[in-house]
């Protein structure tokens, strides 16, 4: 016999515990809104499965499959995980194939995926059988469209991570095929923003340790001048456009942690020859690289001229400077700014003095820190990373749950945050870029930092992405972000806040039945205001 059970997108289905999340029977969506549910399954043998529904409609369904954890929490976190322990963990997302085996006595999930309903009003039923078993959601198409999102998003993209791990040449065709992919499915789910490689980026990577060469810009050395092209760079910024792209991070000008070094970059001789001309022995304040970078800035902002990205591209000095290494940032920083005036500068950092002192223009502190900044600065990004596992940060660990990585949206709604950032779209190494890891295997970096962390999308053989449960969520949030944009926008900034005014990172109800009745309610606001 097999059991079904109907659940949110927000439950997480262990295979050995039979799940208690809010079963939900009805939605309202928004026309472009995308809808999110899951069914959880057990049957007392082993079986076959397969789903049947009216082929006319807009749906995909996933297999939620469990991946292997080593480090579920930090020994400091808080106690809103699901659990602690390391093994196996529902995450990783496959496109079901009807006929699915299932083995006796163990909880699977089934994740489905329904809309846009652009071309729908009114309510409909959405009947469907696994196997014999009948199932039906009732879904309320509200007769409005969400507005195209002002939130800019990105988790960083390692296009290294990607020649690495499928083992092709960095500018082949194949290596732009699996980029396209990679980058389509990021789009897909809210990204607009991506971390683009100039130069190979010194994010992660230990000291005198090197990742791929992914650089972008071609160099060639003519004595003391250098020549640029920007042929790759342009493909880049062209294959992200058409994909859904509309903001373009340059990487980091300064290694991490303090701006103290050179990134890798690799220019070639009069006779064509390769060498690293920049690099872990160079200072970031020496003579020639501040002379490169000079010639760079003036090419580079000519290749902006042309292409139109003046307004969509943000400029980067070196991550997550700690106060000690002040003064060395706002220098590289002063120049920075210098060689590209009217240019936005952006970085991860912590501390209110980087801003203060005008070290950049945009600043993104942590979550944790977020509230120095709050009211202070003309504008404002905050992040999350392995440092946000306690205090009950919103977050997407493999561990915690789903509320967690779902309120994201509310709370950046509701403090008006322009921008949200995370490090790991795809970095599929160990800490530090010591090796590279297999993700099916190890999702928690070499046991560095809790799982989940490094990446929010798994390589599928085909060259295309894997989803998972944490990367659906968080496009779910923001969307969550644009329906309250939606109901701002035929209210009052008054009638949106009422929803999330009480709500901070640290504190929100961890109740799954408040988050969707509350969504609920702002859907049934909508309505109310679209029809009088």
């Amino acid at each position: 016999m097999l059991r079904v059970k109907l659940l949110t997108s927000l439950s997480k289905v262990f295979s050995d515990e039979e799940p208690d999340g809010f079963e939900k029977k009805s939605y309202s969506v928004l026309k472009n809104e995308i809808l999110h549910f899951q069914t959880a399954i057990i049957s007392d043998c082993d079986m076959n499965v397969n789903v049947n529904f009216d082929p006319r409609l807009n749906v995909k369904i996933y297999l939620v499959k469990e991946v292997p954890v080593g480090l579920a929490a930090y020994e400091d976190s808080d106690d809103y995980y699901l659990r602690k322990t390391p093994g196996l963990y529902p995450d990783l997302l496959v496109p079901f194939e009807q006929g699915t085996g299932i083995v006796a006595d163990k909880w699977y999930s089934l994740f489905f995926e329904i809309g846009p309903f652009e071309d729908e009003a009114g309510n409909i039923t959405f009947d469907f059988t696994v196997n014999d078993v009948p199932v039906s959601l009732e879904i309320e198409i509200i007769d409005k469209m969400m507005p195209v999102s002002e939130t800019v998003y990105t988790n960083w993209f390692h296009s290294d991570c990607l020649a690495d791990y499928y083992h092709v040449e960095v500018f082949s065709d194949e290596y732009w095929r699996i980029v396209r992919n990679f980058v389509t499915t990021a789009s897909k789910h809210g990204m607009n923003c991506i971390l683009t490689p100039v130069f190979t980026p010194a994010l992660d990577t230990g000291e005198f340790l090197e990742r791929t060469t992914v650089q972008l810009v071609d160099i060639t050395l003519r004595g003391k001048k250098y020549l640029f092209g920007f042929s790759n760079l342009k493909k880049w910024v062209d294959i992200c456009t058409e994909c859904g792209i509309m903001y373009f991070e340059i990487n980091h000008f300064f290694t991490q942690w303090g701006a103290k070094h050179a990134p890798k970059i690799i220019a070639r001789d009069r006779k064509g020859r390769e060498k690293k001309i920049f690099g872990w022995k160079t200072k970031s304040s020496g003579k020639d690289y501040s002379d490169f970078l000079r010639q760079f800035s003036v090419a580079f902002k000519s290749f902006i001229d042309r292409n139109n990205l003046e307004d969509r591209v943000f400029i980067h000095i070196s991550d997550e400077p700690s106060l000690n290494q002040l003064k060395a940032y706002r220098s590289r920083a002063d120049f920075i700014r210098s060689i590209f005036k009217g240019y936005k500068v952006i970085d991860a950092l912590s501390d209110y003095d980087f801003y203060k002192l005008g070290a950049v223009d945009i600043p993104v502190p942590s979550e944790n820190h977020f509230s120095e900044f709050y009211g202070k600065t003309e504008h404002i990004w905050t992040y999350c990373c392995c440092g946000q596992h306690k205090d009950y940060l919103p977050n997407r660990f493999i561990a915690m749950p789903s509320l967690r990585n779902r309120i994201t949206g509310f709370l950046l709604y509701r403090y008006d945050i322009e921008g949200f950032l995370h490090w790991g779209y795809n970095f599929y190494n160990s800490q530090l870029s010591l090796r590279k890891i297999d993700p099916y295997k190890e999702t928690d970096a070499g046991k560095a930092f809790p799982a989940g962390d490094p990446f929010i999308v798994y390589p599928a053989p085909d060259g295309t992405s894997y989803e998972s449960l944490r990367l659906k969520v968080l496009s779910d949030a923001f969307q969550d972000i644009r329906a309250l944009k939606l109901l701002e926008s035929i209210s009052s900034d008054s009638v949106a806040d009422s929803y999330v005014e009480n709500l901070t990172f640290n504190f929100y109800p961890h109740s799954e039945q408040w988050f969707f009745n509350t969504k609920e309610q702002i859907n049934k606001k909508i309505k109310e205001l679209s029809v009088q």
